[in-house]
């Protein structure tokens, strides 16, 4: 009989410790199929078996293993954040227009930009867009098989990391969104967005979005 080379097999444990050094000493987040493949082709049952085991045991320690669409990193436990936190932490200014076209990619996505000119009433400037895709938080998804193919966008990992959400699903709601005080001051915008495709806004319908500025509106946003 030819002889192969399979690896061998693996206990419960040693798959644990494994997946522990290696999302210790991984810079970036790691997908399932990535690990399975880092470690030798290891089962991709036998991964999230092992990943759900540490997610337990980190639970209650000062750093957590969480997922972050579809990709697993240890993080500081949200209660021990502070003892990080920078004393000077560097603010993210969106204008107006980029929080209305962020909210609308993030609760519609994958949107070409005449969908995003749709939902919100007037055209966007491509350095809107610019702004988004620089600070990490959306990303080209494609073209829509439509005549003339336009590019579509989409939120990336980082915008999930960003916010601590596990996917989209874990998008807020308008009431949850009043409730931990985070419409100041685009409320209305996020509101707006959030209605769907066919809503309407007052304004001249041709008027142009304004370039980010000191000026522009702060919604609070760190790095």
């Amino acid at each position: 009989m030819p002889v192969t080379d399979a690896a061998p097999a693996r206990s419960d444990d040693e798959i644990v410790r494994a997946l522990e050094a290696t999302l210790f000493a991984s810079e970036d987040p790691m997908s399932v199929d990535a690990l399975s493949t880092h470690l030798g082709g290891l089962d991709n049952a036998a991964i999230r078996k092992g990943l759900q085991a540490l997610e337990v045991h980190y639970s209650k320690r000062g750093v957590h293993l969480v997922e972050r669409g579809k990709r697993w990193h240890f993080e500081t436990a949200p209660d021990l954040a502070h003892l990080l936190r920078r004393e000077r932490e560097q603010v993210r200014r969106l204008s107006r227009a980029a929080t209305e076209v962020l909210a609308i990619i993030a609760y519609h996505e994958p949107v070409s930009r005449a969908e995003i000119e749709s939902i919100r009433g007037v055209q966007t400037a491509k350095g809107t867009l610019d702004v988004l895709m620089e600070a990490g938080w959306i990303k080209l998804a494609g073209r829509r098989e439509v005549p003339g193919r336009p590019v579509i966008y989409a939120t990336t990992p980082e915008f999930l990391d960003h916010f601590g959400l596990t996917s989209r699903r874990d998008l807020p709601g308008m009431d949850e969104l009043r409730a931990a005080g985070l419409l100041d001051p685009v409320d209305d915008a996020l509101e707006e967005a959030m209605e769907g495709a066919g809503s309407d806004q007052s304004g001249d319908d041709n008027a142009q979005d304004e370039p980010m500025v000191d000026g522009s509106e702060d919604i609070g946003l760190t790095t």
